[in-house]
């Protein structure tokens, strides 16, 4: 997969994410998981397009460990749904797989990153 791709595939799930968002329960954890699935969703795909962006190789692991921390927690709050029981599991769980792939890639990508740039030095 190569950059463009991941790009267009990391918004395409935030979009998907945001509408899943929408349909959590009108009471407080409900409007709490909304906002941060928003959040840490949308942040994955900006630092995603902010990282190819990035000018020297330790820029762009800075950016994409932050890709990696905010992908986790969008793994995280997908769970915490399901966990919770705010909307059924089969309504969750492929968003919740989509999250983990997207995580294990830009885990993958900042490891090969990081080895290119150890190798330079």
């Amino acid at each position: 997969m190569d950059a463009d791709e991941l790009k267009k595939r990391s918004k395409e799930f935030a979009h998907r994410c945001v509408k899943l968002a929408f349909f959590l329960p009108e009471n407080e954890l409900g409007r709490h998981a909304r906002r941060q699935l928003i959040r840490c969703r949308t942040s994955v795909a900006a630092n995603y397009r902010a990282s190819l962006l990035a000018q020297t190789k330790a820029v762009f692991v800075s950016k994409i460990s932050i890709v990696v921390e905010e992908a986790d927690e969008c793994e995280f709050w997908l769970e915490f749904i399901m966990d919770e029981q705010l909307m059924e599991r089969k309504r969750v769980l492929p968003l919740f797989n989509e999250a983990h792939e997207l995580s294990s890639i830009f885990i993958i990508t900042r490891k090969t990153a990081q080895a290119r740039r150890s190798k330079k030095k």
